[in-house]
């Protein structure tokens, strides 16, 4: 069966910014979606967080698409460093970076470098990095970094800020086209 888990942002919920349409549009084209409130959400920690994922997805498989935004994009990563065997289908990191960004509050997710190696072969169909240009938190430049470490096609979004809710006077992200085009 095919499936799907989204992994939400720092602060976030399973009914933040853009995560209920990406889960409507997946359940019409056969995907039974899963969007895990993960716990201690402000500030996150890798310690709750990649347990709870990992009870949320059960036994990995190449029918599985995993999609992160933001911290979210880290968890995914730290899980697949974790999987000793197997692989999952296809990896969507929204917003995604691999340094701790300067923030105290994430310094738990890097206490050791991400391992690309690790990370890399455990996406059957590879992954996706979806980054925008005017990010006021995740640079660029994580898009394409994304892009060499993991052979990521890399698609930015214009203007689009941190594709999140109303945070900042940000407009909410509320639709996100370039995820499902990319399945």
């Amino acid at each position: 069966m095919k499936r799907a888990v989204i992994v939400h942002c720092w602060g976030g919920s399973s009914n933040y910014a853009w995560y209920p349409w990406a889960k409507a549009e997946l359940e019409k084209k056969g995907y039974q979606v899963i969007v895990p409130d993960m716990p201690d959400p402000d500030p996150p920690k890798l310690a709750t967080w990649l347990p709870h994922l990992q009870q949320g997805i059960g036994q990995p498989d190449d029918e599985l698409v995993l999609i992160g935004h933001s911290i979210g994009t880290v968890t995914i990563m730290r899980y697949l460093e974790t999987l000793n065997d197997g692989q999952v289908g296809k990896v969507i990191l929204v917003a995604g970076f691999t340094d701790q960004l300067g923030s105290k509050e994430l310094e738990n997710f890097f206490e050791t470098r991400l391992d690309f190696s690790k990370i890399k072969p455990k996406s059957k169909h590879g992954f996706v990095a979806i980054q925008s240009d005017n990010d006021p938190y995740v640079s660029e430049q994580y898009g394409t970094r994304l892009k060499h470490e993991l052979s990521a096609k890399l698609v930015i979004k214009h203007g689009a800020k941190h594709m999140s809710g109303a945070v900042d006077d940000e407009e909410p992200c509320l639709e996100l086209p370039e995820l499902i085009e990319n399945l």
